[in-house]
């Protein structure tokens, strides 16, 4: 008993210093996660995306994930405003990560091809809760003392503040779309103890293509979209491949993830749109993915890790998103998910 809490508090420990923000499966229900370029993208008026992930749900102390955004597309300038809130607990000891940030985005119209620009920037909480931790004299051989303390010596600071900002940049040129972000440009320290610990840029790219089965009738075909997300954080390196199968109101997706030289998990997705903008006013959307875990944290101890997401777009009556009009300059990145 005891090792095995010793054991714990190391890895967690460890994972303090190696932390990486979590990656989305479903990276296309998270677009502001994403990149901030894609940012007011939408056909609507109004968009709210939120996102929840549980990682390796059988291995001791919960990974839990969210994202929730909101944006608001200003058709005057092909752009928009939003705002997103990421939060995360972690491990045993619950280490918390909440963040508000706005965004701005803008865009620029050709007659085959739109390309995006897009800027975040707000505040980041990280908090520990050094409660929940277990210390050697804490413990005797029959596991742990009730009521027992500790005399190690802990931070005095248990919460940091920081600001924290990044950019991105997306391009759709007929049926294919390329875009990259990079987000922490400013290496904030998260520090709880005066020590300098920076936090990694984070780097990603992602591509997709959009290849319509029936040539001749396009708008109602069905889809294949092959995509590739590219996502780097510190020393931290992840490559997803995989690709949509889209007809009418569903979306079936596989996805292949590799770290480094070494498969991570092939995942599941489904997307079902419950309404959409032929007959009303609203756009609803849910998903649900699973990964099943194939690298050495196999799936038998992970129980692999589980997604789901919904997102809402409504067009105000009078009001005109520019749905109707960009299409006149050719796709945006919504007809690719």
């Amino acid at each position: 008993m005891k090792v095995h809490l010793l054991v714990v508090f190391f890895m967690f420990m460890s994972a303090i210093g190696l932390a990486q923000d979590p990656i989305y499966s479903q990276f296309y229900s998270a677009p502001n996660y994403l990149n901030p370029a894609l940012n007011g993208q939408f056909e609507g008026d109004l968009r709210l995306n939120f996102i929840h992930r549980t990682q390796w749900t059988n291995i001791p102390g919960p990974l839990n994930y969210y994202s929730f955004s909101v944006d608001y597309s200003v058709p005057s300038f092909g752009g928009g405003f939003g705002l997103m809130v990421n939060r995360s607990s972690e491990g045993t000891a619950y280490l918390k990560k909440t963040s508000l940030s706005g965004i701005y985005s803008y865009s620029v119209s050709f007659e085959n091809a739109v390309l995006s620009f897009g800027l975040i920037g707000g505040l980041i909480n990280r908090k520990i809760d050094y409660d929940k931790l277990v210390f050697g004299d804490q413990l005797n051989k029959d596991g742990i003392i009730p009521g027992g303390e500790t005399n190690a010596s802990l931070p005095a600071f248990n919460s940091k503040f920081y600001f924290d900002a990044g950019a991105g940049l997306n391009l759709v040129l007929g049926n294919l779309m390329v875009g990259g972000a990079a987000q922490h440009l400013n290496k904030p320290d998260e520090s709880f103890t005066g020590s300098k610990a920076l936090l990694d840029m984070r780097y990603n790219g992602h591509l997709s293509y959009r290849w319509a089965l029936d040539y001749y009738d396009e708008e109602n075909s069905p889809l294949l979209i092959p995509s590739v997300l590219y996502y780097q954080h510190g020393q931290f390196r992840s490559v997803s491949a995989g690709m949509q199968y889209k007809f009418r109101r569903a979306n079936v997706g596989v996805w292949f993830r590799g770290e480094g030289k070494q498969s991570d998990a092939i995942v599941i997705s489904l997307l079902f749109d419950l309404f959409n903008r032929r007959d009303y006013y609203d756009k609803v959307r849910v998903g649900l993915s699973h990964d099943a875990t194939t690298s050495n944290l196999n799936y038998g101890k992970t129980a692999g890790s589980t997604e789901g997401s919904i997102t809402w777009e409504t067009t105000f009556p009078g009001r005109n998103g520019g749905g109707e009009d960009r299409y006149h300059y050719g796709k945006r990145c919504y007809d690719f998910y």
